[in-house]
């Protein structure tokens, strides 16, 4: 066969692999929007946040006005998107949804609050990414709804200040302290989502299930929701997986065994730790005699980003107690080697099994 057929063909089978990577993509993405809560009352956990928002919202709406700029901050996967849409559909406006690196120039945000229509919603995901100079423009946008524009150039140069409609913006930020101390006093409400617990997990993974189709019972939940590192969004994840290992295995309903096999196929162990959570707690234990050990040193001996370890990985292990942060790095707690099943190396030395 010519080498120019055999890339031809090459290059069949490469748009075959993309168009089946973005349909399961699409399909991903379809599946989470299905699944996402449309109410307040349809949100399952969070019961401080929704309680707050259930009053700020009554309020908004009794008096006709724009909500106050709200910032929510927790870790990933914890429905600070979700709630900002669920904000804008109990107050019946539109909302504009962008994340903070894509505003790159003042005039991107110019010319997306210059359409905003009155008491509508900019929704900013990822706001303490956002560029400083673009960050200034929202000043007096915030505090006083107008925009200011620089007309002309050098000594002639002047400023303008152009109306806005009031709007909401809701800022959504997985690191609190990166966002600048005047920005975020400008926000009236701060609304931290925490951790879910199992119990809320599983009753999420139930709701998902019904939405979905799944055939599930209680404790099949449970064990998914066990195993979810604490974020709805892993749950509903596990969820399609956990259903796909069930119809290949020929299983009419998913219960803690089915969904046990499962997730231990996807290397999902029963703490809820993947093999990135392992491998992290492996290393510190492994090639530093527990720790303590740098943030960027363990980024490169796991072979994972520093921001990923951070943002992603390392909250969860802190708040299950597998690691600790101190000044000098992190360190591996006494239950990462009861977890791991493994020896401190002074321990190994003397050839004592115990910890």
């Amino acid at each position: 066969m010519p080498d120019d057929d055999i890339s031809t063909e090459d290059m069949r089978t490469e748009d075959m692999r993309e168009g089946e990577l973005l349909q399961q993509t699409e399909e991903a993405r379809l599946a989470e929007d299905n699944v996402r809560p449309r109410t307040l009352d349809d949100f399952i956990g969070q019961n401080s946040v929704r309680a707050q928002l259930k009053v700020f919202l009554g309020a908004a709406k009794t008096l006709g006005k724009a909500l106050d700029h709200t910032i929510f901050y927790g870790n990933p996967g914890l429905g600070k998107t979700t709630l900002a849409q669920i904000m804008a559909a109990e107050l019946g406006v539109g909302i504009v949804t962008i994340t903070g690196p894509m505003l790159e120039r003042p005039g991107d945000l110019a010319s997306i609050l210059t359409n905003l229509n009155k008491n509508d919603i900019l929704f900013v995901d990822e706001i303490h990414r956002m560029p400083i100079a673009v960050e200034e423009v929202l000043y007096p946008a915030m505090e006083d709804f107008k925009l200011d524009i620089v007309v002309g150039q050098g000594p002639a140069a002047s400023t303008v200040k152009m109306p806005l409609d009031r709007f909401t913006l809701v800022g959504a930020t997985t690191r609190l302290g990166l966002v600048s101390a005047p920005l975020r006093s400008r926000f009236g409400i701060d609304l931290h989502l925490d951790f879910y617990s199992p119990e809320d997990l599983a009753r999420i993974v139930m709701r998902s299930a019904a939405i979905l189709g799944v055939a599930i019972d209680e404790s099949g939940a449970l064990e998914i929701g066990r195993r979810s590192r604490g974020t709805p969004r892993i749950a509903n994840r596990h969820l399609r997986r956990v259903r796909d290992y069930a119809i290949q295995d020929g299983a009419p309903r998913i219960g803690a065994a089915e969904a046990d096999k499962a997730l231990r196929c996807m290397d999902v162990d029963e703490a809820g730790l993947d093999q990135i959570d392992r491998r992290i707690l492996s290393v510190i234990i492994d090639s530093y005699e527990g720790g303590p050990v740098g943030l960027k040193t363990l980024a490169v001996a796991c072979s994972e980003d520093v921001r990923a370890i951070e943002d992603v990985y390392e909250p969860y292990l802190i708040q299950q107690g597998f690691l600790k942060r101190t000044s000098k790095g992190r360190v591996a707690t006494a239950k990462s080697y009861e977890h791991l099943k493994a020896v401190p190396k002074g321990r190994r030395r003397r050839g004592l099994l115990d910890l």
